[in-house]
């Protein structure tokens, strides 16, 4: 089993930043791709940016391209997510997961792991 734990979220103005933090515990040997999700109230769960186990390759939606940043850091067990120029459209609760090694997923169904979520409200 994995455990993740999403850090970082809060109430941001437009044209603001923030940074999310995801730790991953438990069986994490294996090798995870790790990505983020986020849903906002009345609204499916939608991808927003995905990352290979060793960090070499990242995917991302078209709404936050060029706007936010996946990264990783393997010896700490974590995951984050840079997010720039953030606008209304981006609030919502946002979850880190993760899926089996090479999945390179967008889908919710491609990922085995959740955390709790952290929300994250930014106002006009």
């Amino acid at each position: 089993q994995v455990q993740l734990v999403e850090s970082g979220g809060g109430v941001v103005q437009a044209g603001g930043s923030l940074r999310l933090s995801c730790v991953l515990s438990g069986r994490t040997s294996g090798g995870y791709d790790m990505g983020w999700f986020r849903q906002a109230p009345g609204k499916e769960r939608e991808f927003v940016a995905g990352i290979s186990w060793s960090g070499g390759s990242t995917w991302y939606s078209d709404s936050v391209t060029g706007r936010f940043t996946i990264s990783r850091d393997n010896a700490k067990n974590s995951v984050y997510l840079q997010m720039n120029s953030l606008n209304p459209e981006d609030t919502a609760f946002y979850y880190c997961a993760a899926a089996l090694y090479g999945t390179y997923g967008r889908s919710s169904d491609d990922y085995k792991y959740w955390g709790p979520g952290t929300q994250v409200t930014v106002s006009s």
